[in-house]
């Protein structure tokens, strides 16, 4: 398989050679012999003609000597390169000029001029007269509306051949430069796509072993480079995945692990009675503590699955979104009367339908009012404010709590982080809240974002489409 496709290219470049040599002395060589051929026969029909019609019927009105017809042919043979002959109707010799020393016969046997007839020549050694092909032309020689001879004109066929010679010589020049030019084709296809087109593949083989850190170097701006530029992109994106996948694994083993930890350690010691049955009411709610963690956590990892294979399917209804930031807010009445935080509603006059997926949405909602709750002193409020602008519908949750520190804007949305802030408080969190709010917002094609001041609070706002 090494060096297939450049193989493949160098056999293509031979048989290009090959076939254009073999289609040039054949091919070529045919057609201009046949281009030639039919060029002389047209001279020499049209100098045939013009000595039948002008000066040989003067012959038989006993004007002209047989032995002037003799010299004008003997003239003419010269300026022709050609066998004249000069013969009466039934083929009988009246005079005659030969090239090469070939006798003219006395009469020609088998004698036809219907044999030319449709055709301005013929070719052949003509009734065996000559040792070589000759084209034959004739002509008729005519007296008062009767044919009383035949000019017949013979040139050799290798006078033409020999022009053909000549003639092949510049045009195998050619093919040789042409054939040079196209090395330069192969040259440049070695260096501009075969070169960086190993390179890709030796990419891909690197990755396919798992080195993700190999990068392609780039040379071009063109389709290569652009191919080129993808596969480094696409590296750098797996390799980010893995070391995502890494970390995810890490963080799900370690907040799997914890509460593991601690269930195992509380039910052995209950077990083998280093814990007293007294204390056992204790750390059973200890127990039942870090398993609603557990439910939590993998209810959220389920949740985030949905998104990350692509097979979240939303159920979008037309809903009053009022009255589900109503309930949502209600479910928060027995930790808000704990914590002595009033939530505040500011809603809209009339009632407000958005088109989404209500379960989500509710889901959203939960999500951010239990952080800004988790997160807001005791005796504080949170706001919740909705606003219509044109189709769009916009839901606010602002709480006056501890606030996010400006290093860690970009990353609260990534799974499994927790601010150093929020360790303290988020004893339950999973770090997994906000990643699916943005997730399930971005599923409906719409934005959230975030305004926080640390010390001050946070305020959460994403939109929703206006149902008609």
């Amino acid at each position: 398989m090494k060096n297939t496709l450049y193989l493949k290219f160098i056999w293509l470049y031979i048989a290009f050679g090959f076939l254009s040599l073999f289609t040039t002395a054949t091919l070529g060589r045919q057609l201009i012999l046949n281009q030639l051929k039919d060029s002389a026969s047209q001279n020499l029909y049209r100098e045939a003609n013009l000595i039948a019609t002008n000066y040989l019927p003067s012959y038989f009105q006993e004007n002209t000597s047989s032995w002037a017809v003799h010299s004008q042919l003997n003239a003419m043979q010269i300026y022709l390169d050609s066998s004249l002959w000069f013969v009466e109707s039934n083929g009988t010799m009246i005079t005659s000029s030969n090239v090469k020393s070939t006798s003219a016969p006395a009469s020609i046997r088998d004698f036809d001029p219907a044999e030319i007839a449709g055709s301005r020549y013929i070719t052949g050694t003509y009734h065996d007269y000559f040792q070589e092909d000759v084209i034959t032309i004739m002509a008729p020689v005519i007296k008062g509306f009767h044919t009383k001879g035949y000019l017949l004109i013979h040139k050799p066929l290798s006078t033409i051949e020999r022009e053909v010679s000549h003639m092949m010589t510049p045009l195998y020049i050619t093919i040789g430069v042409v054939y040079l030019l196209a090395f330069l084709i192969l040259l440049g296809f070695h260096v501009f796509i075969y070169r960086p087109l190993r390179k890709i593949i030796d990419a891909a083989t690197q990755y396919a072993s798992g080195n993700l850190d190999y990068e392609i170097p780039l040379y071009s701006h063109d389709e290569i480079g652009y191919l080129s530029a993808s596969l480094n992109y696409m590296s750098s994106q797996l390799k980010d995945m893995e070391d995502y996948q890494k970390k995810i694994v890490a963080n799900v083993s370690h907040d799997f692990r914890s509460p593991l930890t601690s269930i195992k350690g509380y039910v052995e010691a209950m077990t083998d009675g280093t814990i007293p049955p007294k204390l056992h009411e204790k750390y059973l709610n200890i127990i039942l503590f870090e398993t609603e963690r557990l439910t939590d956590l993998t209810k959220d990892l389920l949740t985030l699955n949905e998104f990350d294979t692509k097979e979240l399917l939303l159920d979008k209804t037309k809903f009053d979104i009022q009255e589900t930031i109503k309930n949502t807010a209600a479910s928060f009445e027995g930790v808000c009367t704990e914590k002595h935080i009033f939530i505040e509603l500011l809603l809209l006059s009339e009632t407000t339908y958005v088109y989404a997926d209500q379960r989500k949405i509710q889901q959203v909602l939960y999500n951010l009012l239990d952080n800004a709750v988790k997160f807001s002193d005791n005796d504080s409020s949170i706001t919740v404010e909705i606003t219509r602008r044109n189709d769009k519908i916009f839901i606010s949750v602002k709480d006056s709590g501890m606030g996010i520190p400006k290093k860690d804007l970009n990353k609260i949305w990534e799974r499994f982080y927790k601010s150093d802030l929020s360790r303290g408080k988020d004893k339950k969190g999973t770090g997994l809240g906000l990643a699916i709010v943005k997730e399930a917002i971005q599923a409906h094609d719409e934005h959230i974002n975030v305004i926080s001041t640390e010390g001050v609070g946070t305020e959460f706002i994403f939109s929703l489409t206006k149902a008609e």
